[in-house]
């Protein structure tokens, strides 16, 4: 099993942007934010690259409460009791995570093939991320 954790708040990945050409690049934003996990990760996990095994990522973005709120609110969030429902949505930050994760912990995101996201309310902002190979049943 690998557990990583990323601090800061999370970056939802960005629509492609499109040069004259038809060239598609990550907006600056995105960019910086997969640089920023990447760099975080190889600091966390020095394993070998996992390949040819299948695996299952879970990952929980907590993005930052708003400055505004109740303590009765900010006391449901830290109990999970209220959850995010507005944008930005669940799986551009699972596209963050994984594309800034290729290369660093698996050689290719192909090898996944189960995905838990979730995304909740903190006071520190950050991604957590856990890896483990499937086990397969040979029988």
């Amino acid at each position: 099993m690998i557990s990583l954790t990323i601090h800061g708040n999370p970056v939802p990945a960005g629509r492609p942007r499109f040069t004259r050409n038809g060239h598609a690049y990550d907006p600056p934003k995105s960019r910086a934010y997969k640089q920023l996990v990447a760099i975080e990760a190889k600091k966390q996990y020095r394993g070998p690259l996992l390949k040819d095994k299948p695996i299952e990522v879970y990952i929980a973005a907590y993005r930052e409460n708003q400055k505004q709120i109740s303590k009765i609110e900010r006391t449901r969030r830290e109990r999970k009791q209220s959850l995010p429902l507005r944008k930005p949505d669940t799986d551009n930050y699972v596209k963050s995570v994984l594309d800034a994760l290729t290369g660093v912990i698996w050689a290719d995101d192909n090898i996944i093939c189960h995905i838990d996201a979730y995304k909740f309310y903190s006071d520190t902002p950050r991604i957590e991320v856990i890896v483990r190979e499937i086990e397969i049943d040979k029988n």
